[in-house]
């Protein structure tokens, strides 16, 4: 058994965050694989942004119902065995928002789940995504064990994010419903790797840009590391990064047994 370093982060767009020390930061983390959302770039585009960090094999999905929107990426050390693109439900494969990494004791997903949108608009569809996808990390799960990472667009609890009575039923990424999805997401036998062992620590990994949230904290914490119940025992420790700057998101981690 190896300890693997595993790094998720919410780019906020991959040209951008390339010209704010994103290579400095990703190898001053160092981590064996690193998982990105909204890359926001075509898949070419993606994979020749990301030939800045050539120690690592790249792997990119983009949207294919909009250009420059959305878009997942898989960095890692150790080639994958195989890596697979989407769920193979054409109504959520659109956006690029999943990939699978396979290697020969797990499976590491990213996912970028949809944001319910102004007003809510889009929290129905969000709903049908939430069980979507945990059908897929189920049927997954029952060949080896599954890892996944990325922005949820779910702060779960109260203490997840820093204004939550006013936000409550009226943003999106702190619904009732929402936060029912990722409850059956844990109830299907998973656990939310930072608040498993930080269950009082306040720490956020989204800060909004045009409210200056970063520097007043007012944030959530909607970025996770998500493990099957089974690897409880091998979790060393889950990481919040947020002393790394670049995107409206700071990366997260997970150091663990496998």
């Amino acid at each position: 058994m190896s300890q693997l370093h595993l790094v998720s982060w919410n780019v906020n767009g991959i040209r951008a965050i390339l010209k704010k020390e994103f290579v400095q930061s990703v190898r001053a983390m160092a981590p064996d694989m690193i998982c990105l959302q909204e890359t926001k770039a075509p898949k070419e585009e993606a994979l020749s942004a990301l030939e800045m960090l050539p120690e690592y094999k790249a792997y990119a999905n983009s949207s294919k119902a909009r250009k420059g929107y959305s878009g997942t990426a898989i960095l890692s050390k150790t080639e994958p065995m195989d890596v697979v693109y989407d769920m193979g439900i054409e109504e959520h494969d659109q956006e690029g928002r999943v990939i699978a990494a396979e290697y020969p004791a797990f499976f590491l997903v990213t996912v970028y789940t949809p944001n319910s949108g102004e007003g809510l608009a889009r929290l129905d569809y969000r709903t049908t995504w939430d069980d979507a996808f945990r059908e897929y990390v189920l049927w997954l799960n029952r060949r080896k064990p599954v890892i996944m990472c990325g922005d949820f667009n779910v702060a779960h609890q109260a203490i997840d994010l820093a204004r939550p009575k006013e936000n409550y039923n009226k943003s999106a990424g702190y619904t009732q419903k929402e936060i029912d999805g990722f409850d059956k997401l844990l109830n299907a036998g998973f656990i939310d790797t930072f608040r498993h062992l930080y269950p009082d620590t306040v720490k956020y990994s989204y800060w909004n840009f045009v409210t200056n949230g970063r520097a007043k904290n007012v944030g959530w914490r909607i970025d996770h590391f998500i493990v099957p119940q089974k690897l409880t025992s091998h979790v060393k420790d889950a990481l919040i990064y947020d002393q790394y700057f670049g995107s409206d998101h700071c990366p997260v981690g997970l150091k663990i047994q496998i």
